[in-house]
């Protein structure tokens, strides 16, 4: 697939990076010339200096032979444009485009990214994925990782085996014999710095952060199980009154009428603003980095702290302070991934990759095949990819033990008519089921293959 990334920043470059480790033929055009040297040298991709909507930009970037535009620079409209001139000037078919500012993205304007008007495929809004993200994650506040599958059905969560872990030490197949009506598997296991998936003689160890994926309903008992049981969190305090947290804030007003919310902003024209916004949440005007300021905002009784400023040390380091202040738990923006691997040593129970959450969004319009929906963990080390099998599809009316799966893919579940089935050995999949897919990285392209026809190929 030929795609043009306009935009090497955090995103644009997260983007070129997984693009290109799958050998799709990639294009990046920043105006920056650091930035464009920068992803020439780390990654096996063209770069172009140059303005990302400018017609002359496009067409040197190769946009007439393009099947994808993929516009996340840091100007909405610059973003909007390119995909105008892509579509006018050179019939790219598939244009995607990271709007920010919310005021596009009132329903009462959804008409403006029609094809009659400003042709975008696909809008990402980061501001609202992460919202989601942090929304499910205080929903579930004993997983690390929560994503949702055909139609939110099914949910794949991610959940620490802790000393106190019941199940620790116990083999992946005797889950099975001691809870036999758990509509669970476990899909992946991530110890130490491998992801891998597991082989059912395999045992969970202490401080395995395992992927499990399962039955909504049974979400809240597979936590039990791993030995976690909090509940929802309704006392939460937020560092960070930006479009995120904002959003968190206005969410948790709506859909949930007892909790009691607090945001903590530096700046006072921004807590001004978002004090008119909001009508239950408290905002006190200060730094969450001011242990007076989290002790007003009686972060000791809270269930949760949420950092979401746009600084990833101030984030780590107010979850820190509110979780030694007697905070229950702690959720945290993390955008540089060099930190992620020490996070739990540093007290962070939960963290959230902005950048990630962006690529995943991005990585299911790239997919070949009939792919409803991605999600990549660990840096990109594995995926989780809902798709649609077709009749042609080599897992289509074949028991599951009698197929030859490779090594690194696990089936987590299978949606069939509104209903979920929790794959077992005589399991078959059906024309038209949606499959949820644990994959490592490598075999992301053989998991392609199985759910695409012949046609789709060429």
């Amino acid at each position: 697939m030929r795609v043009i990334v306009c935009g090497a920043g955090q995103v644009g470059y997260g983007i070129a990076e997984k693009l290109a480790a799958e050998q799709n033929d990639v294009t990046v055009i920043d105006s920056s010339p650091e930035l464009i040297n920068r992803i020439r040298e780390a990654l096996d991709v063209r770069g172009f200096v140059g303005h990302g909507a400018h017609p002359d930009v496009l067409s040197q970037a190769g946009a007439d032979q393009a099947d994808m535009i993929i516009a996340v620079t840091l100007y909405d409209e610059v973003n909007m444009v390119a995909c105008q001139v892509a579509h006018s000037l050179f019939a790219v078919p598939t244009k995607v485009a990271r709007v920010r500012a919310q005021s596009y993205l009132q329903p009462h304007w959804q008409d403006l990214f029609s094809r009659d008007h400003m042709p975008i495929d696909v809008i990402i809004s980061p501001e609202i994925e992460v919202g989601e993200m942090v929304l499910r994650r205080l929903a579930l506040p004993g997983a690390v990782e929560t994503v949702r599958f055909a139609d939110d059905k099914v949910v794949v969560v991610g959940v620490v085996c802790e000393p106190d872990c019941p199940i620790v030490d116990t083999p992946i197949r005797q889950l099975t014999e001691l809870f036999p009506d758990l509509g669970a598997v476990v899909v992946g296991i991530f110890r130490g710095n491998n992801l891998f998936v597991p082989h059912i003689n395999d045992a969970m160890l202490e401080g395995d952060l395992v992927y499990v994926a399962a039955r909504r309903e049974q979400v809240a008992r597979t936590l039990g199980i791993f030995g976690h049981e909090e509940p929802e969190a309704n006392r939460v305090v937020i560092a960070g009154g930006g479009n995120i947290g904002l959003y968190v804030a206005n969410a948790l007003e709506q859909r949930h009428a007892g909790s009691k919310v607090k945001i903590i902003e530096t700046s006072r024209e921004r807590a001004i603003d978002i004090a008119d916004g909001l009508k239950r949440t408290v905002i006190l005007h200060g730094s969450a980095l001011d242990q007076a300021i989290l002790t007003e905002a009686d972060v000791r009784h809270a269930d949760t702290m949420i950092a979401l400023t746009n600084d990833d040390e101030a984030n780590i380091l107010t979850s820190v302070m509110a979780k030694k202040l007697g905070c229950r738990r702690n959720l945290c923006l993390i955008n540089n991934t060099s930190y992620h691997a020490f996070a739990r040593a540093l007290g962070i129970d939960a963290h959230i990759n902005p950048r990630a959450v962006t690529v995943s969004k991005v990585l299911r319009h790239v997919r070949r095949g009939r792919i409803r929906g991605v999600h990549s963990l660990q840096n990109g080390s594995a995926e989780v990819i809902e798709a649609e099998a077709l009749e042609t599809s080599p897992l289509v009316g074949k028991p599951l033990r009698e197929l030859d799966v490779p090594d690194g893919i696990r089936i987590g579940a299978i949606y069939r008519a509104g209903n979920v089935i929790i794959p077992r050995g005589d399991t078959q999949i059906l024309a038209n089921d949606r499959v949820v897919i644990f994959t490592v990285g490598g075999r992301v392209r053989q998991v392609e293959r199985m759910f695409r026809v012949s046609l789709e190929f060429f």
